[in-house]
């Protein structure tokens, strides 16, 4: 492989090369002036238009490969080697192409060229590290997420201005989960390389009572996975049922001890499967690398949930359901912040739902979807009577529609807003059965919460004595009320198929959108390293 620093001189860099002689007088008297070392590195920086103005800015002083700056060199060459444990691209930035480089460098010109790939590989190390490999609307449309992407220039002059090795140390996400997810790949790959959780289980459903070759396989892979102590029992007896529930519970699972298909599933996944939702998790934290809210909220798609968290401890948890698993209804992941919550919410139905649902209905039948009112573009209810719906299209139907405030409105008895431009939102629902399913994703795209009254009294609790009365004071009156935050809070919608609990214990998920196969495939072509596949 050809080193960074070998790569041809492209002709958009001429004109900065030129820039320099001419600076000296004529190219005759600026060979005389500028230095062999000089020369190599601007042409080089000149393929980069921030290393560029790196340079210019300092003169052409040396920031990797003079005498003095061994601390820094040392620093980032230890940084790059330990790479591949954060999941990066150790190929992208390779420690072993600069070190042997710089030993192999002998003319001031190889000097030059191989400063710029180290200024080249600490930018890409940075960047990577702090905020992502991947641009992620690019990977999954539903991904709407704003990566907060670090000035380079900042960086590198942050960097050269204090204790290399610390600031490096600092670059990675501060939340502790990121260092739990490093734990647990470095734990996978250990045991990838030394046969993974041994053979999977050959059965289809075991239930306490049963015994034979499929249990004593269920009884091997358990305690391999930790969830079970070591024992030579041939039974499903009750130690292994509490095992198969404490699986069942770190894998979204129902909690009823009877390893089923989709447990006898879940038990069979291999840990390389495993390890690549450990490195989309740690990718996701990296496009998250942002103060989160000393109180936020955290609604993670996967896990079907939504949470309060104050100072980085759950307070409040609930179910939710999030939207269907299909093109134009799948729910976006993003951050925002809710101001306020709106109790005896309308439904203001989206144009969407209109005219590709509720249209054809009132074609076929004028009186469909009663409960809906029809509105015009005045604001105002026009009778069905009065509309001809079969004389427009989804694109001409001149009317909005509209649920007012019931106990039977599509979302129930209050919704929590943080305005945006998908108009998603989080909300009560009278469809209560859904809650109780092991995959919920019938909505949408909004987020139903199973317990949206507590919910919100454990956001006015912040506001009020009386959170219960406050609230249900305006849900008696039947009107569409608007109730503020008076200390707004900051909301991410999110997607992990691989998080820890508040313990260390990992918990998994099901790729319910399949948006993690889709960034697992873009990380290892951009040469993230992935494991030999196991059992």
């Amino acid at each position: 492989m050809t080193p960074a620093f070998y790569r041809p001189l492209r002709l958009s860099a001429a004109p900065l090369f030129l820039s320099i002689i001419l600076s000296f007088g004529s190219p005759d008297h600026a060979q005389a002036q500028i230095s062999p070392f000089t020369q190599a590195l601007a042409a080089a920086a000149g393929q980069d238009d921030t290393i560029s103005a790196f340079y210019r800015a300092r003169d052409y002083r040396t920031l990797w490969t003079g005498a003095a700056d061994a601390e820094r060199r040392n620093a980032l060459l230890s940084a790059l080697l330990t790479a591949g444990d954060h999941g990066l691209p150790v190929r992208r930035y390779d420690p072993a192409e600069l070190m042997a480089a710089l030993q192999a460098a002998v003319t001031e010109g190889d000097r030059g060229r191989l400063e710029v790939a180290m200024t080249r590989a600490f930018l890409d190390y940075a960047r990577d590290i702090q905020t992502g490999i991947l641009v992620p609307a690019k990977v999954d449309a539903g991904i709407v997420r704003e990566v907060p992407l670090r000035d380079p220039l900042a960086n590198l002059a942050a960097f050269e201005s204090g204790s290399p090795t610390a600031f490096l140390k600092n670059l990675p996400p501060k939340d502790p989960e990121y260092a739990r997810l490093v734990k647990e790949k470095i734990t996978l790959e250990r045991l990838i390389a030394t046969g993974g959780w041994g053979p999977s289980v050959p059965a289809e459903k075991l239930a306490p009572g049963a015994s034979g070759a499929a249990v004593v396989a269920l009884r091997d892979r358990l305690m391999a996975m930790g969830y079970l102590r070591r024992t030579a029992t041939g039974s499903y007896d009750a130690a292994m049922e509490n095992a198969v529930q404490e699986f069942q519970r770190h894998h979204g699972l129902e909690a009823d001890g009877v390893a089923g298909i989709s447990t006898i599933e879940e038990i069979n996944v291999g840990p390389d499967v495993r390890l690549r939702s450990i490195l989309v998790a740690l990718e996701r934290e990296r496009w998250m690398n942002i103060p989160r809210g000393q109180r936020h909220i955290w609604v993670n798609l996967t896990d079907f949930s939504a949470k309060i968290v104050d100072d980085g401890k759950t307070t409040f948890a609930t179910r939710s359901v999030i939207g269907k698993d299909v093109p134009d209804q799948r729910s976006p992941e993003f951050s925002d912040v809710m101001d306020y919550m709106v109790i005896n919410p309308s439904w203001n139905v989206p144009r969407s739902i209109t005219t590709k649902e509720y249209l054809p209905l009132m074609q076929r039948n004028p009186g469909a979807a009663g409960h809906l009112q029809l509105i015009d573009s005045r604001g105002r209810v026009v009778p069905r009577g009065a509309v001809n719906f079969n004389a427009y299209s989804a694109r001409t139907f001149p009317f909005s529609m509209r649920q007012p405030p019931s106990d039977g409105n599509a979302l129930g008895l209050v919704k929590f807003m943080f305005p945006n431009q998908w108009n998603i939102y989080l909300h009560d629902t009278p469809s209560k059965s859904l809650f109780d399913r092991e995959v919920r994703a019938f909505s949408h795209g909004c987020i139903r919460l199973a317990d949206p009254f507590d919910f919100a009294y454990a956001l006015l609790a912040k506001q009020t004595d009386d959170p219960e009365g406050l609230f249900q004071g305006h849900l008696k009156t039947g009107r569409e009320t608007v109730v503020n935050l008076e200390q707004p809070v900051p909301v991410h919608l999110v997607y992990f198929t691989a998080y820890s609990s508040a313990k260390g214990q990992m918990n998994y998920r099901r790729d319910v959108y399949g948006r993690d196969q889709r960034i697992y495939e873009a990380l290892e072509q951009a040469g993230v390293a992935s494991a030999p596949v196991q059992g």
